[in-house]
């Protein structure tokens, strides 16, 4: 059912994302449950971090959940626990997010970029082999937007070359490629639950799914300062990474409406389409095969700046992911790629632009954004 509208036309506000909304939804069942873990003192690694490891992993059709404290620490623990470390290379993309790379230097590994395909925003498999060298190990494509990457072909170049195949899915829970969920193509995937996401905590959380019992519990224990099966004994040097109980149970109770929540995201996602189609802007495409859950709705087009500045003023937000490809930015500078190398993750950078889509925005809201990209474009026509 389409949210009932407050506001006069005129008046419109479209917020980019709503969590106080998020969390009335929530509220009634979820209170009380925070309040008894506050009073029981069971903080850390209780019952709900179990329940949600368990959830998330049948989602996703995968054998282990491993809760940890953000998507970066799910993507450096994943990768560290399969045998990823100093002097390793490991190709992926520069559009994206920076923990992605992030987690890869922390362990000692180098960062290796390849384009992107502009259709799907994702690295583009075509390019992947020509960056292999001695040193790859490993592959992580980016599952981007909310939709997975072209990745069985990624997997078929990683099984060709003996590499293993990481998939960063800080954007894609409850995404699949013809019922393959997110983490079935790699030996291990991180999910992130920040706030902003679809399934968002209160603050932070991310999770690890993997099929393998070794990397299993090598993830289990890096997450606990490398603590092996016996307390006090350590196996490795690891780090602080659990999921806070009261974090383990927002994300329990919301993972409820979640099927919801994604399906309204798609019915506003074909509002844009329709409303979009003819115009001078490019619309997402969804890949063969794929379902899309839409963590962002994000065009492409000329003159990106100015219509977001046009939209600001008709109080309509959006958002710029990503407006500075990573090798652009000087921590990064010694990977070496400068300008021109990366010709299509460039370009898309210069055009993209994330317009409001979630779950509490009504069909008036979607169709007034709309609405007003149509009267940029022909005022900018004139």
């Amino acid at each position: 059912m389409t949210p009932a509208m407050s506001h006069n036309r005129e008046e419109m506000r479209v917020p980019f994302l709503d969590i106080r909304a998020q969390h009335a939804e929530v509220a009634a069942e979820l209170e009380p449950v925070v309040l008894d873990i506050l009073r029981t003192g069971a903080y850390v690694v209780g019952q709900h971090n179990k329940g949600l490891e368990a959830e998330i992993a049948a989602l996703h059709g995968m054998k282990h959940g491993i809760a940890v404290n953000s998507g970066t620490d799910a993507l450096r623990i994943m990768m560290q626990a399969a045998g990823i470390g100093p002097g390793d290379e490991v190709i992926t993309s520069a559009f994206t997010f920076v923990a992605t790379i992030e987690a890869m230097i922390q362990i000692g590994a180098r960062p290796v970029f390849v384009d992107i395909d502009p259709v799907s925003f994702c690295i583009d498999p075509n390019l992947i082999e020509a960056a292999i060298t001695e040193r790859t190990k490993a592959i992580m494509p980016v599952h981007l937007f909310g939709q997975l990457c072209a990745i069985r072909e990624i997997k078929a170049i990683a099984d060709r070359h003996g590499l293993l195949v990481f998939e960063d899915s800080a954007q894609a829970l409850e995404n699949h490629n013809n019922g393959d969920f997110a983490g079935k193509f790699g030996v291990a995937t991180g999910l992130s639950f920040y706030v902003t996401k679809n399934l968002g905590a209160a603050g932070d959380g991310g999770m690890i799914l993997t099929d393998s019992d070794e990397v299993d519990f090598a993830c289990r224990s890096l997450r606990i300062h490398g603590m092996g099966k016996e307390r006090y004994y350590y196996d490795s040097i690891g780090y602080t990474s659990r999921m806070a109980e009261l974090q383990a149970a927002v994300l329990r109770f919301k993972l409820k409406k979640l099927p919801h929540w994604t399906a309204r995201r798609q019915e506003l996602a074909a509002i844009y389409n329709s409303g979009l189609a003819g115009s001078s802007v490019i619309t997402p495409e969804t890949l063969e095969g794929n379902n899309h859950c839409y963590h962002q709705y994000t065009i492409r087009t000329e003159g990106r700046d100015e219509l977001q500045a046009f939209l600001k003023e008709r109080e309509v937000d959006s958002m710029i992911y990503y407006p500075v490809p990573l090798h652009f930015h000087e921590p990064y500078k010694y990977l070496g790629f400068t300008e021109g190398d990366l010709p299509q993750t460039e370009e898309v950078s210069r055009q993209c632009l994330s317009l409001p889509i979630h779950q509490h925005l009504g069909d008036e809201h979607v169709q007034f954004v709309t609405d007003s990209i149509l009267e940029f474009s022909k005022v900018g026509s004139r």
